[in-house]
């Protein structure tokens, strides 16, 4: 968010809106979303570059990354 707050607060606020909706669609339906890698699943911003890695734990969705579609790919799997 801060990359998009530095060159458009709207840009920035779509983001975050965007992050928002795909949070709220994983906590309601995550088994909607596309298996990944270690046991994990991902959801896919439609706007932005951006993915979500999360898992299904015992007490309920953890989000593992924030990841960009194309930079650092795996950044995140020491995490797991």
């Amino acid at each position: 968010m801060a990359w998009y707050g530095k060159r458009s607060r709207a840009a920035a606020e779509a983001f975050l809106n965007e992050l928002d909706r795909a949070i709220t669609q994983i906590s309601q339906h995550p088994e909607r979303h596309q298996l990944y890698e270690f046991k994990t699943r991902r959801a896919v911003l439609h706007r932005f570059p951006y993915l979500i890695v999360f898992r299904e734990g015992t007490e309920g969705i953890e989000i593992i990354a924030v990841a960009h579609g194309r930079r650092r790919p795996g950044y995140w799997r020491d995490r797991i």
